[in-house]
């Protein structure tokens, strides 16, 4: 028998036992498509989480108050971050291209009769630059109106939304934050729900305003920073713009060298390098579970395999007598296996892959990855060659007498 007839033989055999051959597939199939979804679930989240660091910027360092504890975790107890601080980062760092000092709080916010409970963030003017700001109407306060101390805001649309309504142009209206009057100079285009915080839901102020007459009112200027953004040209700036503003910090604050740093420097890539861990573990962890499916797959292909040779042993022992050889019966339930496996794994990347559109129009993020399609699918055929030697090998070592004397 040459290859084709093997084939045409195999095939033969599965359609004549149609139920069968697609109950031995499920496993398979169940297999594949579960890594394909799993995976793609996975590369989905990883995805859109990049395209979220795309849009609020990636060349920028954050500078936070604290330190980190003997076990790795942060304090943010310390307020030693100053307007000072910010000052002296863009003017004695050189990889620095623009400073934004950032103090935060959050405030009941009123427009007519209407009000709502939104973060407030008192900035400097270049903070649409430095975070990546779009207007969708109206200007962006000016370094005169920081100067000058002047109330002025700008929106973020889920501000509008709260206030004026969706849609609703604000430039030139006026709201109370904390009962002090301020003049809208516009709002922000939608950037959308990080994963801690909504960037729509804030008003930004100028940091002098903030400093003076809000945040700080009352008590007393408030000049301590809850953050100092740290913008640097090029991507591959980022390490060499971290040590100038570590050790300019470390030299403001006067820390000795045996000391840790009282502030913390994130990086996006530090975000992105822990979420690309995170991806691979979950990424790993998915298909090893999915791969069990596969093997659990390949046992029920190879008992189903064995109760076919055991039921076609009079026909092996035919075939023997009229000049088949050990080697032809083998090469038969071996591709009956692989065609098993095969089809299993051609219905399981169909499956997987329309589990995955699927899921991404009800809102989950999703990204099917080729090359873990082609993994799926290889360890699926690879399954079928594995659990079938041991059937084909039983058919192969048939003794023709015995085999056609068997009942």
């Amino acid at each position: 028998m040459n290859l084709w007839e093997c084939v045409r033989v195999a095939i033969e055999g599965l359609v004549a036992h149609k139920s069968r051959s697609l109950l031995t597939m499920l496993g398979v199939i169940f297999g594949v498509a579960a890594v394909i979804a799993a995976v793609s679930m996975t590369q989905g989240a990883k995805a859109a989480t990049l395209e979220e660091f795309e849009r609020f910027g990636t060349n920028v360092l954050t500078v936070r108050p604290g330190h980190r504890h003997r076990h790795g975790i942060w304090s943010g107890e310390e307020q030693n971050l100053t307007l000072a601080d910010a000052k002296a980062i863009a003017e004695d760092c050189p990889s620095v291209v623009a400073v934004s000092p950032e103090l935060r709080s959050s405030a009941q916010v009123k427009a007519g009769n209407k009000n709502t409970n939104t973060r407030i963030l008192g900035t400097s003017e270049i903070f649409p630059r430095v975070q990546n700001f779009e207007m969708a109407e109206g200007t962006f306060f000016n370094e005169h109106d920081v100067k000058t101390r002047r109330k002025v805001a700008v929106l973020g649309p889920e501000v509008v939304k709260n206030l004026f309504g969706e849609g609703e142009f604000v430039s030139g209206k006026r709201i109370k934050i904390k009962g002090i009057t301020f003049h809208v100079l516009g709002q922000f285009e939608s950037k959308g729900q990080m994963h801690w915080f909504n960037q729509d839901d804030q008003i930004v102020i100028p940091i002098t305003t903030a400093v003076y007459r809000v945040i700080g009112s009352g008590g007393g200027p408030r000049e301590r920073l809850n953050s100092i953004a740290v913008q640097y040209e090029r991507v591959e700036d980022a390490e060499t713009a971290r040590a100038e503003v570590e050790a300019l910090l470390r030299e403001r604050h006067e820390l000795s060298p045996d000391r840790e740093s009282d502030f913390l420097i994130m990086s996006p890539t530090d975000f992105i390098q822990g979420m690309e861990d995170a991806s691979r573990i979950m990424t790993l962890l998915f298909g090893s579970i999915a791969a069990v499916s596969l093997l659990v797959g390949g046992i029920g292909i190879m008992n189903i395999m064995l109760v076919s040779v055991a039921e076609r042993t009079r026909e092996i022992g035919l075939r023997k007598a009229v000049g088949a050889t050990r080697k032809d019966l083998l090469l038969q339930f071996l591709i009956e296996s692989l065609i098993l496996s095969l089809i299993g794994g051609t219905i399981g990347v169909l499956l997987g892959v329309s589990i995955s559109f699927l899921l991404r129009l009800v809102g989950i993020n999703t990204a099917v990855s080729l090359p873990w399609v082609i993994i799926a699918f290889c360890f699926a055929a690879s399954v079928g060659i594995v659990f079938g030697i041991l059937p084909a090998r039983k058919a192969a070592l048939q003794d023709p007498i015995q085999a056609l004397h068997y009942e």
